[in-house]
């Protein structure tokens, strides 16, 4: 038997990066990690950087680093509008480890405005989720 599954939209200011069937759809959410399978209540949320984690039709598994944005779903479609979205595979591991440093240093350094130092640990933030990706990506 088929797994149910719903239609996902995927896309950002620049492209759209995902269209079709998936099983299921995990995001990080304003408040936490989400899940939504078809079926799922109507929802409109806030998204954070970090992974969508998207279960194709017949089970294979797709990861998409996005840097906050909005999930809404409903009965028979859920779509992610993202800032900025980019395929697990093509992130850059090496920016992601210097991003990663550069806003930790900025933090420890106890940056001059509130601003500045706002504005490092949303890069810290981005970095993370764009290196949990790559963990993932490894782990497959």
């Amino acid at each position: 038997m088929a797994a149910m599954t719903v239609h996902l939209d995927v896309v950002s200011a620049e492209q759209s990066l995902f269209s079709g069937r998936v099983e299921s759809i995990q995001v990080t959410g304003s408040e936490g990690e989400l899940g939504v399978n078809a079926g799922h209540a109507p929802l409109l949320t806030a998204l954070k950087p970090g992974m969508v984690r998207l279960v194709k039709q017949f089970g294979e598994e797709e990861f998409i680093y996005i840097a906050g944005g909005t999930l809404e779903v409903q009965p028979n479609l859920v779509t992610v509008l993202a800032d900025t979205a980019v395929r697990g595979e093509d992130l850059d591991e090496q920016a992601a480890e210097a991003a990663k440093r550069d806003a930790e240093a900025q933090m420890a350094k106890g940056a001059s405005a509130e601003l500045d130092y706002n504005q490092a640990a949303v890069q810290l933030a981005e970095a993370i989720a764009q290196l949990r990706i790559i963990q993932q990506l490894r782990k497959k």
